[in-house]
């Protein structure tokens, strides 16, 4: 077989290529892959037939625009063709296609007008007498769609036009989805079980496409005009700037950021701004669109083939591709989330070459459908992670597998657990390697076991030492260990080991605190401490005997539960009692020692004399305990202001009750 047959068969299958995406892209509004990689193969057609002329046939891809509009819809023939753009990719095919035009002319005295390319639909409006009366999308490009009705129900569209108005005209915009909007109307496809819109672009073309227009009308739909032609009964613009400027004029709606550039370095310059800021748009825009300006000057380029010779594309670096989704990997973060992740076969998305994504969560996979084997829609938007839009269903075999997010850590073994209105599992185990750094930090921090002198930076060098591995290994450093941390010096040292002695001191409230147990914070745990008296007892406890507790809601006993039931978590614990921190309220010699140890106290109403929580702290330093309910272990009620159902409580159950002047003499007496 010739080279010359291979070369024949090697351009019809990119023609086949070519034509079922253009079906997948413009018909059935689901594409397959990105604008890029349809690029890449459009591209490389051009070179082969522009290289073998002969080799052209009438109905290559590169001959028409488009694909034929769908029977569902009437026809409508445009006057004169919608034709599609060239694109250039880099500042060198940029001054090829400067240099091209300006030969064709003989000059480059002339102007450009730079438009964003905007990633919508292309339509066509008819207006007669000021009144629109027809609109059809660009369909193979001679002939479109008819969508009048669906156009109307676009707020932005003037049904109607005031000034200096034409007998007849034709208008071509883009219409398209804002991406605020487009975030709402996937988010609603979701609550109604319907497969996502892949991209703005996509849910646009779709809504336009509705058989019912009361579809479309619910759609966030909107519109920039970039085109005026066909103009009777009035003189006519002599340039594209201030055909624009008219268009504006009779109330269409023109892009804000369009610009009238002199010079190619104009042009870049204005590429290189969208470039950076193109994520600041409410729409989405894949290039830009350069125009040569006087209308002279257009019409003496004209156009070859499917393309205008007086404009280009320069298309941005692709933030969209399609790639295979090889495995789904879990991350656990800092506090414990499993973090799932896309291991993807590599692929260059935005000029850069992505072999991993976000998932976000477990529901967000579940959400979209997204399989492990799937072909998959990757999006890199500037420096953001890349993450997975959505499958691509329709090249699913059946041996794709959904995924399952795992039942134990796959770092440390420990049980995960999800609580109820959130969204991420998390690791319960306390000694987790993955976490373990977060973990030390929360430890030793003001609030919670208050080690001056530990800061960040000496953590990472215990961990990266190898000298502790969770939080109970601080109580057994010495001194000799300690001398392998680089730049610590002996007077830190001593310092050091003396801060985490004196918190061996710290009361078990404190402690229930440090160990990191989700939803427990500072008043929670003063709360279990009390009630509970030990963190034994505590660890012994069932979900009805802490629901018990006024405060504690069925999340909270839920992660207290699986915190005490993980293995590794009750080596910690052991081995802080074997350190001898004080893990029960009995424990504490020195708070038995204090004047109002064994006391317990309830607030109730408003204190004028200070907070409340001012008032317990004060109380709790005398050696008392306090609580958020009064029980029979309640031994007195403080009353302030517009007391509550409490007061009635400790009534019934013979609790002493006490008023704000008597607990200020009480705090005085003994804080002397």
């Amino acid at each position: 077989m010739d080279n010359l047959t291979e070369l024949r068969k090697h351009i019809e299958q990119l023609r086949e290529q070519i034509n079922y995406h253009n079906m997948r892209y413009y018909s059935l509004d689901s594409p397959e892959i990105s604008d890029s990689e349809y690029d890449a193969l459009m591209v490389e057609l051009i070179r082969l037939e522009t290289e073998h002329p002969e080799l052209v046939s009438p109905d290559s891809p590169t001959q028409r625009v488009g694909v034929a509009p769908v029977d569902a819809f009437g026809t409508i023939t445009h006057d004169i063709p919608m034709l599609s753009l060239g694109n250039v990719f880099d500042d060198a095919e940029l001054h090829a296609w400067h240099k091209r035009v300006s030969g064709l002319l003989g000059t480059s005295d002339y102007t450009f007008v730079c438009e964003h390319k905007m990633d919508g639909l292309a339509v066509s409006l008819v207006y007669e007498d000021g009144q629109f009366v027809r609109g059809a999308t660009r369909g193979n490009g001679l002939q479109g769609e008819d969508i009048t009705q669906n156009l109307r129900t676009i707020r932005s569209i003037p049904l109607s036009l005031h000034g200096n108005i034409p007998q007849k005209f034709e208008v071509r915009g883009e219409v398209y989805i804002p991406r605020a909007g487009f975030k709402k109307l996937n988010e609603s496809r979701i609550s109604e079980g319907q497969p996502l819109f892949a991209n703005p672009r996509n849910a646009a073309a779709g809504s336009l496409r509705q058989l019912d227009p009361r579809i479309t009308a619910q759609r966030p739909l909107n519109i920039y005009f970039y085109y005026g032609l066909g103009f009777t009964g009035i003189d006519v613009p002599s340039t594209h700037w201030d055909m624009l400027r008219y268009l504006k004029s009779l109330g269409f709606r023109v892009n804000p950021n369009n610009a009238l550039v002199d010079t190619m370095n104009g042009v870049k310059a204005y590429y290189q701004l969208w470039l950076e800021k193109r994520e600041t748009l409410d729409y989405d825009a894949d290039g830009i669109v350069i125009k040569i300006n006087q209308f002279s000057l257009q019409q003496q380029l004209g156009s070859v083939g499917r393309e205008p010779r007086w404009a280009i594309a320069y298309k941005f670096p692709a933030t969209q591709a399609t790639t295979r989704l090889l495995d789904i990997g879990i991350n656990v973060g800092r506090t414990g989330s499993l973090n799932p992740y896309a291991v993807l076969e590599p692929v260059m998305v935005g000029g850069v070459r992505v072999k991993s994504a976000a998932l976000h969560n477990e529901e967000d996979i579940q959400r979209k459908d997204i399989r492990i084997g799937d072909t998959v829609i990757v999006q890199r938007a500037g420096e953001v992670i890349p993450e997975i839009v959505a499958p691509v269903t329709s090249k699913r075999t059946g041996k794709e597998k959904v995924f399952v997010m795992p039942k134990v850590c796959p770092v440390c073994g420990s049980e995960v657990l999800k609580l109820e209105g959130e969204a991420m599992v998390r690791c319960t185990g306390v000694a987790c390697p993955a976490q373990a750094l977060e973990l030390l930090k929360h430890f030793v921090s003001r609030g919670a076991m208050d080690i001056r002198g530990l800061g960040e930076s000496l953590s990472r060098s215990l961990f990266e030492a190898g000298l502790v591995r969770n939080v109970a290994d601080l109580y057994f450093l010495t001194e000799e260990k300690l001398e392998r941390i680089d730049g610590l010096a002996e007077k830190s040292i001593a310092n050091l080991l003396s801060a985490i002695e004196k918190s061996k001191q710290q009361p078990l409230a404190r402690i229930l605190f440090a160990i990191g147990i989700r939803h427990v914070g500072e008043e929670t745990a003063e709360v279990l401490a009390s009630h509970f008296g030990s963190i034994d007892r505590l660890a012994a406890a069932t979900a009805e005997e802490l629901q018990e507790i006024p405060s504690i809601g069925p999340k909270i006993a839920q992660s207290i539960i699986f915190f005490f039931r993980q293995e590794d978590n009750k080596k910690v614990i052991d081995k802080l009692r074997e350190a001898n921190l004080k893990l029960s309220s009995d424990d504490n010699i020195a708070t038995r020692e204090l004047p109002l140890s064994g006391q317990e106290f309830v607030i109730t109403g408003k204190l004028n004399s200070f907070p409340r929580h001012m008032a317990e702290a004060r109380l709790r330093a005398l050696g008392a305990s306090t609580g958020s309910s009064v029980t029979k272990k309640t031994t007195s009620l403080v009353v302030g202001a517009d007391p509550g159902s409490k007061l009635d409580k400790a009534r019934s159950l013979g609790v002493t009750i006490i008023e704000e002047h008597e607990l200020l003499k009480l705090l005085e007496k003994y804080e002397k």
